[in-house]
């Protein structure tokens, strides 16, 4: 008898523990947070630690979101033979390989192996959030997919919060003593200096591959439910083509993906590097993405106490784009260190972004398609990597505050596919 491929759950499991699995999956998204948010510490600290011009600091973002483009379908194939929870355990423990790359790579002060290192952390979290994003859009009503996904971006950026200010006081104490001391040093000196430096690194990543490997191995006892493709349809098994009415919007949706983290991480890894463009001391501009991340949690906390009792997620991706172009503006017409702030609050117009692509994206996606289509938007991702490329280009032939004009134009799409969204909601369900 012909069946159709569905995404199937016990709903028992589901409801008895409801919370604890929401909490189990925000801890996933906290670990990635810490991991991904540490970047834009990491990039001022590779600048000075490995001798570095700008753009090639900036390569830390693309090492690391550029994975996400080369593993994303890998990581479908992957979770279609292990399942979500087990393909979990598996990113987990990559991530881990990743850090402990760091170790070898500080020990030698190589930037190319750090580079590798966080191409391999990349790859864990591209398997990691494969799963969990659309584990997290199914484990409940799909109304309420964008209140959820804001519990998870709490999770994400309160880490990304706390991880500048934590890895900021480790690897870059005293930043403003350090420069001025390199500058007294001969070549010899400098470069047991910078040795020191780099090696500042080994402890907290040392940390961080523990804790992965010792949550891998307690997932294995979480009792998460596996959201899996249940065979109802003989015929439809292989059939993970996007539908033809489908497939505009699911386009739509992945470059939506790829502008918004785009804009995340130029939001959250460039301020730093603005902040000493306007003057302020290294020992400052060092935990600025810290701020960036601080109003992204607020605006997460709007999108989870109000979707959809006050405002529908349509609607606050509407505004959030709305607000994004606003808010760009002023960071490019505000005259001196006083657009830094608007920079920062970059990250109230982007939390909701996220969160409402998802559910639009995925809409009418079924079994396989779904897990297709889930590891076609983590491809998105790839404009973390290539926007702030973007942006560094753009800042060294005119200069760094008018090169966030870059985000205007991002924001305008995600207003035009929030409105098409919302005109074609009935077509594409």
């Amino acid at each position: 008898m012909p069946t159709t491929n569905s995404i199937t759950t016990t709903e028992p499991t589901i409801k008895n523990g409801y919370a604890k699995q929401i909490g189990t999956v925000g801890a996933f998204f906290f670990i990635f947070g810490f991991i991904t948010w540490v970047n834009g510490t990491l990039i001022p600290y590779f600048k000075i630690a490995c001798e570095l011009k700008y753009w090639q600091a900036l390569l830390v973002a693309f090492a690391f979101y550029i994975s996400y483009t080369i593993m994303a379908w890998p990581s479908s194939k992957i979770l279609e033979k292990t399942g979500m929870i087990k393909g979990m355990r598996i990113g987990l423990v990559i991530m881990a390989v990743g850090c402990a790359l760091f170790i070898p790579a500080a020990l030698i002060r190589y930037y190319p192996l750090f580079l590798l290192g966080l191409f391999i952390v990349g790859a864990g979290t591209t398997l990691l959030q494969t799963a969990v994003n659309p584990y997290i859009t199914l484990l409940g009503p799909s109304e309420k997919a964008a209140q959820r996904i804001s519990i998870m971006g709490i999770c994400n950026k309160m880490a990304g919060v706390v991880a500048p200010l934590i890895l900021g006081a480790i690897i870059l104490g005293n930043a403003d003593g350090l420069i001025k001391e390199l500058a007294h040093y001969n070549t010899a000196e400098k470069a047991v200096r910078l040795n020191e430096l780099a090696r500042t690194v080994i402890m907290p990543y040392s940390i961080l591959t523990i804790i992965l490997l010792v949550i891998a191995f307690c997932l294995k006892y979480a009792h998460l439910p596996e959201i899996k493709t249940a065979t109802v349809n003989e015929k439809a098994v292989n059939n993970t083509a996007i539908p033809a009415k489908n497939s505009l919007n699911f386009l739509l949706g992945f470059i939506a993906v790829f502008c918004t983290v785009g804009l995340e991480v130029i939001a959250g890894d460039t301020i730093g590097v603005y902040g000493l463009y306007h003057g302020l001391s290294l020992n400052i501009a060092k935990s600025l993405t810290s701020f960036t991340l601080a109003s992204t949690v607020l605006g997460y906390l709007f999108g989870t106490f109000a979707i959809p009792k006050i405002i529908s997620q349509e609607k606050a991706y509407l505004y959030s784009s709305c607000l994004g172009v606003i808010i760009s503006l002023l960071v490019i017409f505000v005259p001196g260190s006083l657009s830094i702030v608007f920079v920062a609050l970059l990250g109230l117009s982007n939390a909701l972004l996220w969160p409402a692509i998802w559910p639009q994206a995925l809409r009418g996606l079924k079994g396989a398609q779904l897990n297709l289509g889930s590891a076609t938007l983590i491809m998105g991702i790839a404009g973390g990597a290539i926007l702030p490329l973007v942006y560094g280009w753009l800042a060294s032939i005119s200069n760094n505050q008018v090169a966030y004009l870059l985000l205007i134009p991002c924001y305008l799409f995600n207003l035009y596919y929030g409105l098409r969204g919302r005109k074609n909601k009935v077509l594409i369900t």
